[in-house]
């Protein structure tokens, strides 16, 4: 009787213990957090507005002038010296844009301008270039008369370049023409004409180079003392530039 009584209690454990597959053991519900989900969507909505905004201030640009050569001061500046540029938009910064490009005949460079520069109202005035006390010489040099890399803007001092003489004189005059100032003697003496001269311009045949077999046509400006000397030199030749080493240019 008692082994009958343990069968059937065995038999019902094991009923017990094998449940049907299908059936699991509920899970406890998920813990919904709705500040975390607004937060997801404000921070998604905050990125697509900075990008946004970023994309039309980058849209907010100008076309301006640029340079693309060495305008110096009180030069006027050619259409074959500028391009157009795009540039940021700033109600501070008073571009020249480029549908005023041609408003730039009635001006010259306030300063000394170098290739790149995007022009602004204060780099341009209607002034000549002038100043007190200086005159503008042309001249017309010879290769060796000029250094190769020459190029308007820099600064440069002019000397006369003597032409040799025997020592009682060519003419027998004795009297030295020119300035005054001393030439030597006996062989091809220099003298000084100018110092502190300004490239104003240069007219070369080619843009990239300014060695060429003819003159080279060159303009400085000068003080008004030195020019009369000056022009006398370079009627006759005898005028050769120097690169002023402590200009920096």
């Amino acid at each position: 009787m008692k082994t009958q009584e343990r069968s059937s209690a065995g038999v019902g454990r094991g009923a017990a213990l094998t449940a049907p597959a299908g059936d699991r053991l509920p899970s406890p519900p998920r813990e919904r957090k709705p500040a975390l989900a607004a937060l997801a969507v404000l921070l998604v909505l905050l990125g697509a507005l900075g990008a946004t905004v970023l994309v039309m201030r980058a849209g907010d640009r100008v076309e301006a002038v640029a340079l693309t050569k060495r305008v110096p001061r009180g030069q006027p500046i050619p259409d074959s010296a500028i391009e157009s540029v795009l540039v940021a938009e700033d109600s501070d910064i008073k571009y020249v844009r480029w549908d005023q490009r041609g408003l730039l005949k009635k001006y010259r460079s306030a300063t000394d301008l170098v290739d790149g520069t995007v022009l602004v109202g204060s780099m341009l005035t209607k002034e000549k270039g002038l100043g007190p006390g200086k005159a503008v010489v042309g001249l017309s040099l010879k290769s060796g008369q000029y250094p190769p890399r020459l190029k308007e803007g820099d600064t440069v001092s002019a000397y006369r370049v003597g032409r040799e003489t025997s020592s009682g004189g060519s003419d027998g005059s004795g009297d030295d023409s020119g300035s005054g100032r001393d030439r030597g003697s006996g062989s091809a003496g220099n003298a000084t004409i100018a110092e502190g001269a300004k490239v104003q311009s240069i007219k070369s045949g080619s843009d990239d180079s300014l060695a060429s077999s003819g003159n080279l046509p060159v303009s400085v400006v000068v003080d008004k003392s030195d020019a009369a000397e000056l022009t006398a030199a370079a009627s006759n030749g005898e005028v050769s530039l120097v690169l002023d080493p402590d200009a920096g240019s």
